[in-house]
């Protein structure tokens, strides 16, 4: 079977020389002597991921799609989220590295897969969950052209409430929440305030 071409680089001596005697020692994998010599999986060994560390990636093959098996110490949340943007599929814990998980993760990533931690699983499933809660619904919410106000208006007429229990409730003169609903009704091109809450409902505005 074809070889699957790694490139290795590491922050200190011992841990290149350790990492490339794995490498070299599985029969399905072909150390290279430089990462620009067609790498298809690029080895990274660092202790944390720095920006520095960081900044090798970018200018790396993985910078044009090459994907990375980061081996690290340790890694929180927000390096994690670099290293996906810096095309890392795979980490190993440095403590945890042996020939056949390093070999493993490798091939993984050659064949478009990937191997985390479950702990780091955890902690980039806990992000999405804070980005559906707390920022698409805001991006969905600004890309429509709506102001904060005219949400606010609009949950309010989905609730029942008329001009005047809106105004009330949001401490505006009835005559600014008439203006509100004039303006969002015609940014979002709808007949009335029943349409206007339909529309808003369907968009996932509200």
């Amino acid at each position: 079977m074809d070889q699957v071409r790694v490139a290795l680089q590491a922050t200190d001596p011992l841990s290149r020389a350790g990492l490339a005697g794995f490498l070299e020692s599985h029969p399905g994998l072909a150390l290279l002597r430089s990462a620009d010599e067609g790498a298809q999986v690029l080895v990274v060994a660092a202790d944390r991921l720095s920006a520095d560390v960081a900044a090798l990636l970018r200018r790396s093959p993985a910078g044009t799609g090459v994907p990375v098996v980061l081996i690290t110490s340790q890694i929180n949340e927000d390096e994690l989220l670099i290293a996906i943007e810096c095309r890392v599929v795979a980490v190993l814990p440095r403590a945890a590295v042996t020939a056949e998980r390093l070999a493993h993760s490798v091939l993984a990533a050659a064949a478009g897969g990937g191997v985390m931690p479950p702990n780091l699983v955890g902690d980039l499933l806990k992000h999405i969950e804070r980005l559906q809660r707390d920022v698409l619904p805001q991006l969905d919410r600004a890309a429509s052209g709506l102001t904060t106000r005219e949400v606010d208006v609009l949950r309010l007429m989905a609730d029942g409430l008329d001009t005047s229990e809106i105004a009330d409730r949001l401490s505006y003169s009835e005559r600014t929440v008439k203006n509100v609903i004039q303006g969002l009704t015609h940014r979002l091109k709808v007949r009335n305030r029943p349409h206007a809450v339909a529309y808003a409902l369907r968009s996932g505005i509200i």
